[in-house]
């Protein structure tokens, strides 16, 4: 049996729900137990500022900690890197400052008041007073994809067809389409998030954590022992199969 690895879904701004969901799996998985985090720290909720927080001290304090990069992280990073509201994948009228994306609660978080199409040029200048380097740093740096000898952990999937190695960020944190509706063999089954769905799914070659948190609905959280899936939850552990 493998060392178990845990993995939590999509966060977005939860702080509180992520206390809750750290306090399970060190229950079940003692304080030193390996986590890895699928992205989507922020928007939507209402402390993104301090779930980069919680996260980033954690890290830096030498907990077994692995956090990836989701489609929201980047959005954020755009935005202070280049004033950019809006991303390819979505449409190009959506402003990540709208409240479907969320964009205004990261930054309220901050202490800055960003409106859906309010001017760009002082709520940027705003941010980039108010977001610590320290936070701008650990977004800018955090990983597309995380890799065990049984399995891969990705925000939101992989291209079929296209060495792990060479998977670009654009497909890791944002594809769904076909990854989605058809059975992709990558040798390890892939654990992911950002498609909301009611509980997580096992579909064999993916496992689904996005339970919605970024809909106000419980964050999800798993422990991955060789073959064996759990959702983790105050009445212990869950076993999820494939199918389910």
């Amino acid at each position: 049996m493998s060392t178990p690895i845990y993995a939590v879904g999509d966060i977005h701004g939860q702080l509180d729900d992520l206390h809750r969901v750290l306090e399970l799996i060190e229950t079940d998985g003692g304080k030193d137990a390996e986590i890895v985090f699928l992205g989507d720290y922020v928007d939507r909720g209402p402390d993104s500022k301090g779930v980069v927080d919680l996260l980033m001290t954690g890290i830096n304090a030498g907990r077994n900690w692995t956090a990836i990069r989701g489609n929201h992280d980047r959005y954020f990073t755009r935005f202070l890197d280049d004033k950019t509201v809006f991303a390819p994948a979505t449409r190009a009228d959506l402003f990540w400052m709208n409240p479907r994306l969320g964009g205004d609660k990261t930054l309220l978080s901050y202490g800055v008041v960003g409106e859906d199409y309010a001017p760009v040029d002082p709520i940027h200048k705003a941010a980039l007073e108010a977001v610590p380097q320290s936070h701008r740093d650990f977004l800018d740096n955090l990983p597309n994809i995380h890799t065990t000898d049984h399995l891969i952990f990705a925000h939101a999937g992989l291209r079929y067809g296209v060495p792990i190695e060479d998977q670009i960020e654009d497909d890791l944190i944002w594809i769904r389409g076909d990854w989605l509706t058809e059975h992709h063999d990558f040798g390890r089954p892939v654990v992911h998030g950002h498609t909301a769905v009611d509980y997580p799914e096992h579909h064999g070659y993916r496992i689904n954590l996005d339970a919605g948190a970024g809909y106000f609905k419980p964050l999800q959280a798993a422990v991955f022992e060789g073959s064996d899936v759990h959702v983790i939850s105050e009445k212990g552990r869950a076993r999820l199969r494939p199918g389910t």
